[in-house]
Parts: C-alpha cells; sequence; structure tokens
C-alpha cells in the first residue's frame, strides 16, 4: 500500500469535482491526449510527451511523465491518497477503490480519473508534525509520499479518529523506499516543498498554541483594531453568543456595527452556529456580522456564503492568518511578541 499526494489544480479550483464525484483526475487539458494506458509504462510516457510536445524542454516532459505514470500505472486500489486544499486550512483522504480510467466523453480536465472513497475531507493541516506538512507541501501534482513513515503515521491517526497524537514524529526518521515493480520510476525529491507554505503553517501553529480559547478573540479583536475599528470584547465565560461588538469613528458610534463570535475549536461548526450568530445581530443592532472558527465550516455553511455575502463574514484559520499578516505591523506590540515575524526574500520557483 502506498500514501500518494495528488493536486486539485493550482488554486484548488477542482476540489469540489474531486469530493462530488468521489474521484480524483489528472487535469491534464491537452487534447492530444488519450488513453494514457497504451503508453504501456514510464518510458513508454516519456516517449508519448516527446512525439506530442517536441518543442517543450526535455527537463519539463521528464517533469509531466515523473508525474502522470504514477497516476496511470502505480495507484492501485487500497493505496491512499491526500489532497491539500486550497480554500480551507486542511487536508482530505480518500482510499483508492479503483485504478486509472480513461473517459473520452467528460470535459478535457476531467478524462483520466482514480476513483476514490473519501475517509475525512477536512482534516485540520494544525493535526500534522511540521514534517508531515513539508511533504504535502511538495510541489508536484502527483507524488508518492515515502519519506518520515508518511502512511503509516496518516494511517494511524485515522484509527484513532484523526487524533493528532497518533501520527506522531518518524522514530527513525529514515526513507521509505518503494518496492520494486515493473513501472519504476526515478527518485522524487520531496524537499523541493513549497517554503511559503511551510512557512504559513508554522505561523499557524504558533497562533494555535499561544491564542487557545479565549485567546483568540482577544487577537481577533487585535486585527479588528489594526483596522481602524474600536472594539468591546467580553470577558472569559458566557457571552450571550457576542465575543467582540467593533464599529468605525469616533467612539465607535459609526458604521458599520459588528457583532462577532469567535470558536477555537479544531473541528468545523455547524450551520446553527450561523443561524444563532443573526439571531444574536438583532438583539445587539448590529448591522453585519463576523464568525470566525479556527476548524472552519461544514458544507452547510459554505454554500449560503453568498446570500450571506452582504450580512456576514467567515474567517476559517485561513482567512484570520491573512487578515492578521495585512495589519501586522499595526498590530498591539504583545501581539507581535507572541507572533515575532520578518520579512524575507526568496527565489520563486520556476513552473515546469
Amino acid at each position: 500500500m502506498a500514501l500518494w499526494l495528488i493536486r486539485a489544480g493550482k488554486y484548488g479550483e477542482h476540489e469540489p469535482r474531486f469530493v462530488a464525484d468521489s474521484a480524483c483526475y489528472l487535469t491534464w487539458e491537452r487534447t492530444e491526449v488519450h488513453d494514457l494506458q497504451q503508453a504501456k509504462d514510464y518510458e513508454g510516457i516519456k516517449a508519448l510527451l516527446a512525439e506530442l510536445y517536441p518543442d517543450e524542454k526535455p527537463k519539463t516532459r521528464i517533469n509531466w511523465a515523473s508525474q502522470i505514470a504514477p497516476f496511470v500505472f502505480d495507484i492501485q486500489p487500497g493505496d491512499w491518497v491526500a489532497v491539500p486544499q486550497k480554500h480551507k486550512p486542511a487536508i482530505a483522504f480518500g482510499e483508492v477503490i479503483k485504478g486509472y480510467a480513461f473517459d473520452p466523453k467528460a470535459p478535457e480536465t476531467y478524462r483520466h480519473s482514480i476513483r476514490v472513497k473519501w475517509l475525512n475531507t477536512e482534516v485540520p493541516r494544525t493535526a500534522f508534525d511540521q514534517d508531515l506538512l513539508y511533504s504535502f507541501g511538495a510541489f508536484m501534482t502527483v507524488c508518492r509520499l515515502t519519506r518520515n513513515d508518511a502512511e503509516a503515521r496518516v494511517r494511524a491517526m485515522a484509527g484513532a479518529g484523526w487524533s493528532p497524537s497518533a501520527g506522531g514524529a518518524s522514530v527513525s526518521g529514515t526513507v521509505q523506499k518503494p518496492k520494486p515493480g515493473a513501472n519504476d520510476l526515478p527518485p522524487v525529491i520531496e524537499e523541493h516543498f513549497d517554503l511559503e507554505l511551510s512557512a504559513r503553517d508554522q505561523i499557524t501553529k504558533r497562533v494555535l498554541a499561544r491564542f487557545k480559547g479565549h485567546g483568540m478573540a482577544e487577537l481577533v479583536g487585535a486585527i479588528l483594531r489594526a483596522q481602524g475599528f474600536n472594539t468591546h470584547i467580553s470577558p472569559p465565560g458566557p457571552d450571550g453568543g457576542v465575543d467582540i461588538l467593533a464599529a468605525p469613528g469616533t467612539f465607535g458610534f459609526g458604521e458599520p456595527r459588528i457583532c462577532v463570535q469567535v470558536k477555537s475549536q479544531q473541528s468545523p461548526i455547524e450551520r446553527a452556529v450561523l443561524d444563532a450568530l443573526g439571531g444574536v445581530m438583532k438583539k445587539v443592532n448590529a448591522t453585519h456580522g463576523l464568525l470566525v472558527c479556527w476548524g472552519g465550516f461544514k458544507s452547510s455553511i459554505d454554500r449560503d456564503e453568498t446570500q450571506q455575502f452582504f450580512n456576514v463574514r467567515l474567517w476559517d484559520a485561513d482567512d484570520l492568518i491573512d487578515e492578521m499578516l495585512k495589519v501586522y505591523d499595526n498590530l498591539d506590540a504583545d501581539i507581535r511578541a507572541q507572533i515575532p515575524l520578518k520579512r524575507v526574500w526568496t527565489l520563486a520557483a520556476a513552473d515546469e
């Protein structure tokens, strides 16, 4: 068995289709490419790409082949897939139930697929140790994750209800090598990971560690103040659904008048929480609402985000970090002391 990383588009644009279809797609939009199994093996894929795209750099074609061939020939029923999500701070995991298939009648982007049974589509990124996050941040669109006992640790987490402690760091720290087979590929170097995403994960873990419980409301309040709002933060304890009240202008008498509810839990919240916020907004005469949940939102809330656009904003962990980074230099000194950040320049990786 193996654990595979498969990405759902550069911007996560294919994530809804992956989940809805119980499938992972090789989102290949080249109309010249048909049933890839006819290429027989990795060398056949390389030859096919050389024939179809002679003007592409050899290194580019090798890069393509090293991702296409495993998807077509190596991913087998019983293997697991990890799909990092772009629209929420989570990773989806599924079990492969059928290997590669080609559907000539499907839209170009979805002709090459494997079928999966989703095990959990909302495992928070904060549940994983940093070494696993490095692997999940690999630049490859398709690759096998073999370092640091990744497969065994993820399966252990699943067996323990996706508990973070069940997937602790690898004891040996050694690299697991795939078993030899007919379709062996050149080794994938997982060290080529997304540096920006890695830094983001470290910031996210620091925020979660330092601002649990009521501390997260304090952080959200500091962000709102840095954005120019006057705030009232309810003390710890029962708050009647009002964690923060915020408004601009002298003494906070301007508009919008925002009622904020903050949930620091790592699991997505249900629709009932959003409905309750609407009632509290009326009670305190708020014109707008902000619902912050570190663990994100169930699909029942996500589906209604468009209808709520002019009334309510939703922040998950990624949104909170985005807003914090925008105003970091204007945050309270004690907040910046707990999350010490500095800007660095790094060379952007060229797309291959």
